[in-house]
C-alpha cells in the first residue's frame, strides 16, 4: 500500500512524500497548544471586560482554521511562486505601512493597525515574511552574479522598512527585523567590517530609541531599576513561580484574573501557572527544535535563495518567540510581541502561517534528476 502511494503523482501525494513532516508536526503542535491555552487564559479576560467567557477562545479557533489552510496552501508552492507571492505581499504591506501612519488606529500612542473591510490588520506582521524572502532573493542574485547590486538593494529595503516601523513607532519589530536581516547578511558571506558596522548601528539604534522615545526609556528604566509600573511583568513571573513544576491544574490559575494580556502577550505565564514549568520547557523545546532544524536544513541547501530564505524565516520566528518568553520570565524589558501560533491574535496567526508555509515549501525534498545520456530509462537501451 505504501509502495502504491509513493507511485501516486498527484499534487497532494507528491506534497506528502516531499514535505518535512517534523516541521509540520511542530507547527500543528503549537497551533493545538494555542487553542488549549486560549481556553485556559482567555475566559478571565473576557469576563473582566464584559464579554462571553469563551469569546477569545472561539475567535482563536476561528483564526487557527484559516491559518492552517493558508500554511498548507503556501507549502504547495514552488520557490519561484514563493518569490512572486513575497513581492506582491511586500508591495501591498509597504503601502499599508504608510497608510497606517495617517488612518491607523492609535493604541497607547502608536499607530500599528489599519481597518480593512471591518477587519483589523497589523501590516508589519505580514511585512516580515515578505521582507525576508525578497532580501534572500537579492542576496542570492548578488552571489550568483556579483555585478548585480543585490546587497545594496537589500540595504535600501532595510532602511525603508525600519523607517516605517520607527515612525509608528514599533521599536521591538524594528530590532527584530534588523537582527534577522543581519543573520541573513552573515549567511550571505559579509565581511567582519560589516559585522562591526552592524553591531555599532544596533547599539546606536538602542541609544537613539532610549533618547527619543519616552515609552522605550520608561520600559528600560523599569526593567533596570524595578521602579515604576511593572505590575504586568511582575504578575507574569509570579504566575510561573506559583505553578511550580507541574502547575496548579487546568482552570485553577489565579494570576490570569489580574494580568491584562494573559490571553495574548502573557499566555506563556498562564501555561506556567496552570500546567507547570514542565509545559514551559516543552513549549521552549518545540520552538528550539524548529529554529535548529531550520538552520541545519538551510546550511545543507545547495540553492542560495532557499538557504537564506529558510534561515531568515526561522530566525525571525525564533527571535520573536524568545522575546515573548523572556518578557514573561522578566529577563528583558516588556515588549508587546506575541508568542507564535500560541498567543491570541488574527494578524499574527495568519502572518506566521504564511511564513511557516514558506518554510515548508522551501524545505520540501527535491527529486533527484536522473542523468540520461543517450539511453531510455525503461530499457536502458540507446534512445531513438
Amino acid at each position: 500500500m505504501a509502495q502504491a502511494s509513493r507511485l501516486d503523482t498527484s499534487p497532494v501525494a507528491t506534497w506528502w512524500w516531499t514535505v518535512d513532516r517534523w516541521f509540520l508536526a511542530a507547527f500543528l503542535s503549537l497551533m493545538g497548544l494555542g487553542i488549549v491555552l486560549s481556553f485556559a487564559a482567555s475566559p478571565a479576560v473576557a469576563l473582566r471586560i464584559g464579554l462571553d467567557p469563551f469569546h477569545f477562545a472561539t475567535r482563536q479557533i476561528v483564526f487557527t482554521i484559516p491559518a492552517l489552510v493558508v500554511m498548507l496552501a503556501v507549502s504547495f508552492l514552488e520557490s519561484r511562486y514563493i518569490r512572486r507571492l513575497a513581492l506582491v505581499l511586500l508591495g501591498i504591506m509597504l503601502v499599508l505601512m504608510v497608510a497606517v501612519l495617517y488612518v491607523g488606529v492609535e493604541v497607547k500612542g502608536a499607530r500599528r493597525w489599519v481597518s480593512l473591510a471591518g477587519l483589523s490588520i497589523q501590516p508589519s506582521e505580514f511585512l516580515k515574511p515578505a521582507f525576508v524572502i525578497v532580501c534572500a532573493w537579492l542576496f542570492a542574485e548578488h552571489r550568483r552574479q556579483p555585478d548585480i547590486p543585490g546587497n545594496l538593494f537589500a540595504m535600501i529595503l532595510l532602511v525603508v522598512v525600519i523607517s516605517l516601523l520607527v515612525a509608528q513607532p514599533d521599536f521591538g519589530q524594528t530590532m527584530l527585523v534588523l537582527g534577522t536581516w543581519g543573520v541573513m547578511f552573515f549567511m550571505a558571506g559579509l565581511s567582519w567590517v560589516w559585522i562591526i558596522l552592524l553591531g555599532a548601528a544596533g547599539i546606536a539604534g538602542v541609544f537613539a530609541a532610549y533618547t527619543v522615545f519616552p515609552h522605550v526609556a520608561g520600559r528600560i528604566d523599569r526593567f533596570m531599576t524595578g521602579e515604576g509600573d511593572t505590575y504586568q511583568v511582575d504578575m507574569g513571573r509570579e504566575a510561573i513561580v506559583n505553578g511550580g513544576w507541574f502547575g496548579v491544574g487546568p482552570g485553577e490559575g489565579t494570576f490570569k484574573r489580574v494580568i491584562p494580556d494573559s490571553h495574548a502577550d502573557f499566555v506563556f505565564s498562564v501555561a506556567g501557572e496552570e500546567f507547570g514549568i514542565v509545559l514551559c520547557f516543552l513549549i521552549m523545546s518545540i520552538f528550539a527544535f524548529i529554529v535548529l532544524r531550520g538552520l541545519s536544513t538551510a546550511l545543507k541547501e545547495q540553492d542560495d535563495f532557499s538557504r537564506y530564505a529558510v534561515g531568515g524565516l526561522v530566525t525571525v520566528f525564533g527571535l520573536q518567540s524568545a522575546i515573548n518568553m523572556c518578557v514573561n520570565l522578566q529577563l528583558m524589558p516588556a515588549k508587546g510581541m506575541t508568542l507564535p501560533f500560541i498567543s491570541y491574535g488574527g494578524s499574527s496567526q495568519i502572518a506566521i502561517a504564511v511564513s511557516m508555509g514558506m518554510v515548508l515549501a522551501l524545505t520540501r525534498r527535491k527529486p533527484q534528476k536522473r542523468r540520461r545520456i543517450g539511453y531510455s530509462s525503461a530499457s536502458m537501451m540507446p534512445a531513438e
